[in-house]
């Protein structure tokens, strides 16, 4: 059991959590979410699938205060809009993922928004404090910033480099975390 997390089922789905994923307390997981292997949720973010689904990926990390929702299907869009985040995904603190698609390595900065229908493709990244507004698409290796968000230019292989360092420290520091978390439990 995980101390100070709520996990609720919802319209007879219940969140699916991998055992090696770090849940931090403060956080609320509901309905149809499927958080993957050494994935890290941190403290105080709310992952929502209430209404469609939400997957994150295996070693992903979604920092501190995000919230991740999803939309409905309707007439026009009869499949609606689930939230999709592969695997080595970075997500900073503060961000608003809303019915997009993050695939493998994508990067998407503190304080951004990513609305209905956006997709992040491998290697991608969007600017701290961006927006991305609703079937915006970020190619491969670009960085987008801004409020709408736009292309900036192409990404160097160091940036990617630096990306995957950020995905391996986010899985150890998990790790620590939990580890901390129950030597402070036994010493309760």
């Amino acid at each position: 059991m995980r101390r100070d997390v709520t996990i609720i089922p919802f319209g007879g789905k219940a969140p699916r959590i991998h055992e090696t994923a770090f849940i931090a307390p403060g956080c609320r997981i509901i309905g149809d979410v499927e958080i993957g292997p050494d994935a890290s949720v941190w403290y105080n973010c709310v992952i929502r699938g209430d209404v469609n689904r939400v997957v994150v990926g295996a070693r992903s990390n979604v920092q501190d205060g995000t919230v991740i929702h999803c939309d409905s299907p309707d007439s026009r869009h009869p499949q609606g809009f689930p939230t999709l985040i592969g695997d080595d995904v970075l997500i900073g603190h503060m961000a608003m993922i809303h019915g997009c698609t993050i695939h493998d390595r994508g990067f998407v900065g503190l304080s951004t928004t990513v609305m209905n229908a956006c997709v992040i493709e491998s290697d991608g990244m969007l600017a701290a404090g961006a927006l991305l507004t609703p079937g915006k698409r970020i190619g491969a290796r670009q960085l987008w910033g801004g409020r709408p968000a736009a292309l900036m230019r192409d990404l160097t292989d160091a940036a990617l480099a630096d990306m995957q360092l950020g995905v391996a420290h986010y899985v150890a520091n998990a790790r620590a975390h939990a580890q901390a978390l129950a030597d402070g439990a036994r010493e309760s």
